[in-house]
């Protein structure tokens, strides 16, 4: 971790624990290293912290890429282990960026709906994150972060509510990334709309609650 991301790491454990009574399921799932993505819903701002602060490694961000031309927010983002993406995060040079990271054996945080909920419900997501599961060879984990009432975008400031963050089983989609391989090019957008649909299905699917296993 830089110096910037253990501080903004530990400042977040502590606000979400004491001021949100923040609850964390399942974050052994997530591999402790190597190349994974972390695809989860998006419902406010607390997201990226909160995933991340939940974790005991370093996690790489998505950021819009005009921001990293800014003086200040520049070095800051960078500190941070943020990508520079463009505004629907499936221009080549972010998807570039992202695979370099993967590569790196890094972890990476995207959020496939693009943006943050509107009602708290999950929203249809973008095609960028099919094509970036079928480009890379990292395994996939599920997350569902429940921060709406918290921090909604129609907040203009955060509530005290109850906010938590599950982690699934990773999702290794070798078959399909294999299939990839040998098919036309014709045939990639059903295969990554598969991916992308079978993510969405496992985010959707995990409750805030410990699992038997």
């Amino acid at each position: 971790m830089t110096p910037l991301y253990w501080l903004a790491w530990s400042a977040s454990r502590l606000v979400f624990r004491n001021l949100f009574r923040c609850r964390v399921y399942h974050p052994e799932r997530v591999p402790t290293a190597g190349p994974v993505i972390l695809a989860a819903n998006h419902e406010s701002y607390f997201d990226p912290p909160l995933v991340g602060s939940s974790l005991p490694r370093p996690v790489n961000y998505l950021a819009r890429e005009d921001l990293f031309s800014h003086r200040l927010s520049g070095p800051f983002l960078r500190g941070l282990n943020s990508v520079p993406v463009d505004r629907k995060g499936s221009g080549a040079s972010g998807l570039k960026g992202i695979l370099r990271r993967l590569l790196n054996g890094d972890a990476i945080l995207i959020f496939p709906e693009g943006t943050r909920s509107h009602n708290g419900t999950m929203q249809p997501p973008q095609t960028g994150i099919g094509l970036t599961i079928l480009k890379s060879h990292a395994p996939v984990v599920p997350v569902r972060v429940w921060t709406y009432k918290a921090f909604g975008r129609h907040r203009k400031i955060p509530r005290p509510a109850v906010i938590a963050v599950k982690f699934g089983h990773p999702l290794p989609f070798n078959s399909v990334r294999n299939q990839a391989k040998n098919c036309p090019r014709t045939e990639w957008r059903t295969l990554y709309q598969k991916v992308t649909n079978e993510t969405m299905t496992a985010i959707a699917n995990l409750q805030p609650v410990m699992d038997a296993d």
